[in-house]
């Protein structure tokens, strides 16, 4: 018997919502007070994945659940600490006696901290259940049947939030050292919480997605006519399946089958390559395809500083890299360009670039991040060696050179094949437009005809080696449908 209160906990992670969050809603339905838990783990917060960004997010999607969680006279209770010695502080208290989550495919930082809490769990006889989130299973060994799992999973019912006051626990102020979360509004950023993501889901679904397909590519379009529902689903203020069945239901109403079939496609992209992560946790660190462990690239810090700067000479590179350090937002193409041109023209390793993306994305997923950095990096030995040339992608994708021009705004005043080629000025040109290359903007940092014809030699050879080849069938294997239908390379 124990003389404390006996409760539940819900501790909220990348699950930041009410509706259709299946632990939550079991954990209100385990007939024993209920305390929600949100914990600012130092060792998260200064890892270097990490932006004050995302915690900003984090903090607006508290906020956004306390406001729908007050009529229930309860709320998310803050605290910051590691996730051990916060379940010592609360055992003070209370006797938890069931610690409810869901399912995290996290870095290994958090996997390290899972086995910390599953140990303190064991030692104080809390139970600790977790539930898929998502579509994402734990403990595959191929994927024979993984398509059915996720599709039935994605046909289950929306769980709808069904509480009263009664199911919390009534938490006295000086219980508990509570950080009240205060966000601030960051100017081109977008806000965190599920009203925020269902009003950027409907908007979408309204009208934005008719030009989808059509400007997925482009990288000022793709801002305004792609779903922008990445950081919801990546925080979890909007559950896979609630999206996925609300743009099922939205071709019901009328919006394009074309149009929103190519969206959905993309949402079981995305729990592939979260799935493929959470079969291959060792890929935050090395290439899944082992035989490119004995590829050297060389790190040279005036190549690396420039990309991050966005002062590598080539514009829509550099426009990339700056917009997506100030708004946390790059549309997909527009990041395999940058990770190719960092991999392959720099021929820098991909693991010195990734951490800084990973700090710039607004919608940063571990499981998405990693397997998609070693696919534009040419490193899987399954997937095409793509080789994105910059310019050619501003020909194709920002014609006119807005794009360029917004971010580069060094470049704003020049007709647009400069704008777009500003290495191809003559001196007479730069005088006429008192532009100096070299002064005004930076002078190419590699010729990228020459580092292709590196980079591609390089690559297709190792494709050959026939340790690359052993493991490209290990990993066919292991994260290919049966049916040959390789989505890696959609």
């Amino acid at each position: 018997m124990h003389s404390k209160p006996t409760i539940n906990v819900f501790w909220f992670k990348r699950d930041l919502r009410i509706l259709d969050n299946e632990g939550l809603q079991n954990a209100i339905e385990s007939n024993t007070p209920l305390l929600l838990l949100y914990v600012f783990e130092p060792s998260l917060e200064k890892n270097s994945h990490y932006h004050q960004r995302h915690w900003n997010f984090v903090k607006q999607s508290i906020a956004s659940l306390n406001q729908e969680l007050n009529p229930y006279k309860t709320k998310i209770h803050c605290v910051r600490g590691e996730l051990p010695e916060v379940l010592d502080d609360l055992n003070n208290t209370w006797h938890i006696k069931t610690l409810f989550s869901m399912q995290e495919t996290g870095l290994n930082c958090t996997f390290n901290r899972d086995k910390k809490v599953k140990k303190w769990c064991d030692e104080q006889n809390t139970h600790w259940v977790e539930h898929i989130n998502n579509g994402v299973f734990r403990g595959l060994t191929n994927r024979a049947h993984w398509r059915d799992y996720w599709t039935n999973y994605m046909m289950q019912p929306i769980k709808p939030f069904t509480a009263s006051e009664k199911d919390f626990v009534a938490v006295k102020d000086e219980l508990l050292k509570e950080i009240p979360p205060q966000p601030v509004k960051l100017e081109g950023i977008q806000e965190g919480g599920t009203k925020k993501g269902i009003a950027y889901l409907e908007s979408f679904l309204k009208t934005r997605h008719k030009k989808y397909q059509q400007t997925i590519s482009k990288p000022e379009a793709a801002r305004l006519h792609c779903g922008r529902v990445s950081p919801y689903l990546a925080w979890g203020n909007l559950s896979v399946r609630y999206v996925w069945q609300r743009a099922k239901q939205a071709k019901t109403l009328g919006a394009s089958a074309f149009q929103i079939n190519a969206f959905t496609s993309r949402l079981r992209w995305q729990a592939h390559f979260i799935q493929k992560f959470e079969m291959e946790t060792q890929m935050e660190f090395k290439s899944v395809n082992k035989g490119y462990h004995v590829l050297e690239k060389p790190l040279k810090a005036t190549f690396i500083d420039a990309w991050e700067q966005g002062k590598t000479g080539y514009p829509l590179v550099d426009a990339c890299m700056r917009c997506v350090t100030e708004t946390g937002y790059l549309n997909f193409r527009m990041r395999a360009m940058v990770v190719s041109f960092f991999t392959h023209h720099l021929w820098q390793p991909w693991q010195a670039g990734a951490q800084f993306l990973g700090r710039q994305f607004l919608d940063f997923e571990p499981g998405i991040h990693y397997p998609q950095f070693q696919m534009q990096a040419g490193e899987t030995g399954i997937n095409m060696v793509r080789i994105y040339n910059p310019t050619k992608n501003a020909l194709e994708h920002d014609a006119d050179g807005s794009f360029i021009r917004k971010w580069v705004p060094e470049l704003a005043e020049l007709p647009t094949a400069f704008c777009i080629e500003p290495w191809t000025m003559t001196e007479i040109e730069q005088k006429g437009y008192d532009f100096i290359l070299g002064e005004d903007y930076p002078i190419p940092i590699v010729n990228i005809k020459e580092s292709y014809k590196f980079a591609s030699t390089v690559l297709w050879q190792m494709r050959r080696k026939s340790s690359v080849r052993i493991e490209s069938k290990r990993i066919l294997a292991k994260h290919t449908l049966p049916n040959r239908e390789n989505i890696m390379d959609s």
